[in-house]
């Protein structure tokens, strides 16, 4: 076999590139063929978005497993010989506990965060280049970029929602101090900061002797709403009927200090606020709807069951209405649909049940949860590619609507709202005063920005940060400096080495990167010409992107291996998605909604009827509906 492997893999070592030589001499033979199918096309420029979908699909597919084999690194220690039964814990735990039955801690709050790419120590670099310089001449805005009709303000919430339901990092009780440079102190709105470092925790574990904890539970279990610990959950819930604590006039209650009652509080916006409003409000119609279906049933049996269903229906809307406006192509579509629906599709599985395996079915309704022998978390890697807060703009254009709609059911304006007038405890007040309806229809009309250089807010370069009980901390901090310095302490690769080792060919100069003159001028002045030291966030603006999406092909990479493993390790969605743990009534719930516009349309319909003329409540809604397509899905070619 060694002989056969050598045989094999002598001749291709003169074809594929010169980084990936080590990577393939530790594949399978089956994974060195497959490799090289990707890596042909990559190097030939075949670029698989412009070809048939289902030759795409086929490409991605093959990507996509060898992530799963070479791409997943667990950190810390896996316990041997624990297993737990889970027909006693047919239910989200509070605390995230007791869903993968060989591992009953996976997943939980307060576990390590795992890895795609082995820690790449920065410790001599932190401040190498100056993170408020490379945050002031690549991130910066200079004036606001939009995306178009494509995605709106929901949308660009709605990222931060779940961000809300998956990560957070433990902090340490020790603060770093950036202060600006004189090259850029003037153009800085704050010349020095104050921030607490990440905790670093030993793992106890050979490979990867050092992490970082979760303060989130990483399952996709509604955090965001429910908390992540027993502590939190209880606070609001009613415990009448299963119900969470809403006020009448349907946004979230606060406390004596002003903070929301919900399931996560820091860091928020009134925005935000108004997905975790509207999601309470369908955890609570699910238990009327239960109700109504089983009188006998209990409170605890009523949320336990709820929380199921609505949780199932967050990750619907996400996999396959949110990512498929992220990700706007005939490829994407039908891979984020293969994901829950398999290529069968809809109609068959409604029918037919689950049949076959994660390619025929889908990976919703599988016989069991697959992790791919790395037990389940969200990453560093991870974390990294969902730094989007250029999508914000700098003001919120809040709509009339009590005028009738005008073209394409568009609402007249009203007034320019600041966004930093609607973050933190000034958000809370100021949506009690805007109210739901106005709110949700604004965003709606309004599109996002882009995730490109210079197009960072401003207004997020002085914030007030929160603890996680929602309480404001005195430093305020430059949020775009900050998230270049969070990369480089916790280890996270820079750009190249990140593409190499994610098997994406690497930059070896930085016209490979952009075409933008002025972007590559600047890489010059700040980073010379040596491409191995630009930060990931700067990369990850500048590439150039694939049309249709709104994301970098590098930041997708991530997407795609940790888009299907949240489905695919969960016994919720796999193994346990069934009608005896959600219920006749509520598996029938989730596999009826299709989109956040049917959310909507559940508790609002007069907005959806009056205000949205767009297909997707994620696009700007005053946009036209999908057209018909007569071409099946996995046969068109892209434009």
């Amino acid at each position: 076999m060694e002989f056969l492997k050598n045989l094999f893999t002598a001749p291709l070592h003169r074809f594929i590139h010169k980084d990936f030589h080590e990577v393939v001499s530790r594949m399978t033979l089956t994974d060195k063929f497959l490799f090289l199918i990707v890596h042909s096309m990559d190097k030939l420029g075949i670029l698989w978005h412009r070809l048939p979908v289902f030759v795409g699909l086929f490409y991605l597919g093959l990507r996509r497993h060898l992530h799963q084999e070479y791409n997943l690194f667990n950190v810390g220690k896996t316990p041997a010989g624990v297993r737990f039964n889970p027909a006693d814990y047919p239910y989200r735990t509070a605390n995230g506990e007791y869903n993968d039955p060989f591992n009953e801690g996976a997943g939980s709050e307060g576990t390590f965060f795992g890895r795609n790419i082995l820690p790449a120590d920065q410790k001599q670099k932190l401040l190498k280049p100056d993170p408020l310089v490379v945050a002031t001449k690549f991130l910066s805005r200079r004036s606001f970029k939009d995306t178009g009709k494509q995605f709106n303000m929901i949308a660009a919430t709605w990222i931060q929602f779940m961000i809300h339901d998956w990560i957070d990092h433990l902090e340490d009780t020790n603060q770093v101090e950036l202060v600006a440079p004189k090259e850029v102190a003037d153009k800085c709105p704050l010349s020095s900061f104050k921030f607490y470092k990440t905790k670093e925790v030993p793992t106890g574990f050979y490979e990867i002797k050092e992490g970082h904890l979760n303060v989130r539970t990483p399952w996709w279990d509604g955090s965001g709403i429910y908390g992540s610990n027993a502590e939190r959950l209880h606070k609001l819930r009613t415990f009448k009927d299963g119900k969470l604590k809403i006020a009448k006039d349907g946004l979230l209650l606060h406390d004596q200090n002003g903070v929301a009652v919900t399931g996560d509080v820091r860091n928020t916006w009134a925005g935000l606020s108004t997905l975790q409003a509207l999601f309470v409000k369908e955890h609570n119609a699910v238990c009327d709807a239960l109700k109504r279906e089983d009188p006998d049933l209990g409170d605890e049996e009523l949320y336990r069951h709820a929380r199921l269903v609505t949780s199932a229906v967050i990750a619907k809307v996400h996999t396959i209405d949110w990512t498929v406006e992220l990700l706007k192509t005939d490829t994407l579509l039908a891979g984020m649909r293969i994901n829950w629906y398999g290529i069968l599709g809809k109609k068959f599985k409604d029918t037919f049940g689950h049949v076959g395996g994660a390619i025929l079915g889908g990976f919703v309704g599988m016989k069991k949860p697959e992790n791919h022998g790395v037990p389940y978390s969200l990453t560093e890697e991870f974390t990294s590619v969902y730094r989007m807060h250029a999508l914000l703009p700098d003001t919120l254009n809040l709509r009339d609507i009590d005028a009738q709609p005008g073209p394409n059911k568009s609402p007249p304006s009203a007034e320019k709202v600041p966004m930093e007038n609607l973050v933190g405890h000034k958000g809370e007040k100021a949506l009690s005063d805007i109210g739901f309806e106005k709110r949700i229809v604004s965003m709606g009309h309004q599109a996002s920005g882009a995730l490109e250089l210079w197009n960072y807010p401003l207004w997020l370069r002085d914030l007030i940060p929160q603890n996680t009980d929602g309480t404001d901390r005195p430093d305020h901090v430059d949020l775009a400096a900050l998230e270049v310095y969070r990369d480089r302490e916790r280890k996270v690769a820079r750009y190249n080495e990140f593409r190499r080792a994610l098997l994406l060919i690497p930059i070896s100069k930085w016209e490979d990167l952009t075409e933008d003159k002025e972007a590559i001028e600047v890489l010059n002045e700040v980073y010379g010409d040596d491409v191995e030291e630009l930060d990931l966030q700067v990369g990850l603006m500048a590439e150039k992107k694939i049309k249709g999406f709104a994301i970098s092909e590098t930041a997708f990479v991530i997407f795609l291996l940790m888009a299907s493993r949240r489905l695919e390790a969960d016994r919720f969605f796999t193994s346990n998605f069934n009608e005896e743990t959600y219920t006749k009534k509520g598996l029938e719930w989730v596999n009826t909604t299709e989109s956040l516009k049917d959310v909507l349309h559940r508790h609002y319909p007069e907005i959806t009827e009056k205000w949205m003329n767009s297909t997707s409540a994620f696009s700007v809604w005053d946009s036209p509906p999908n057209s018909h397509n007569p071409i099946p899905l996995y046969l068109r070619v892209p434009q």
